[in-house]
């Protein structure tokens, strides 16, 4: 009897742990995603800190109008084109473009070569509407920066986009450079 009840009893925990082992248990692991606003957070704190390196080319205290007037003096006098980069401190866009060819030495040299270049601030606190308005206000359809080439005479010969000429994070040399050397002066 005494046998007869432990098998008994051993056959009841055996069913007991069986159905406790088969029963799902929903536990949580912890998550290695991170939230789309933590992402966006530090998207936004790697692009600050990139902008607060990058050198900062654009003056906005500076009357854009009275510059163009010296630089197309310039650009008669050397025989250059001129290339207004249309931005801001605030673009990182427009400091990265900015950075790229001064770094680009292939770039550098043909800027050196053929252009005057020049940073046309458009920010709160100068929009240089005036001088915008002038070439078309082609901030306000392409976005920034916009590069707008105006030859030896201060005459507008080209204002492009600068969606174009990017490639993954940055810019293409191929595209930069065939922009380049397509605006430059003939002759």
């Amino acid at each position: 009897m005494k046998n007869r009840l432990f098998k008994i009893g051993l056959c009841g925990a055996l069913m007991t742990v069986s159905f406790a082992c088969s029963q799902k248990t929903e536990t949580t692991a912890p998550t290695l995603e991170k939230d789309s606003a933590t992402v966006a957070a530090e998207k936004k704190k790697a692009q600050d800190q990139e902008k607060a390196a990058l050198p900062k080319p654009y003056d906005p205290k500076e009357n854009a109008e009275l510059k163009i007037a010296e630089l197309v003096k310039q650009a008669q006098a050397e025989n250059k084109n001129i290339m207004l980069q249309a931005g801001g401190n605030w673009c990182i866009w427009c400091l990265r473009f900015n950075n790229y060819v001064q770094t680009t030495p292939e770039l550098k040299k043909i800027v050196d070569d053929n252009y005057i270049y020049y940073h046309l601030n458009y920010s709160p606190d100068n929009k240089n509407e005036k001088i915008f308005a002038k070439y078309g206000d082609p901030g306000k359809k392409f976005g920034y920066p916009v590069f707008i080439v105006l030859d030896k005479d201060g005459r507008q010969i080209h204002t492009q986009e600068s969606g174009v000429l990017e490639e993954g994070k940055g810019y293409s040399l191929e595209k930069v450079k065939a922009f380049f050397e397509a605006w430059k002066p003939k002759g």
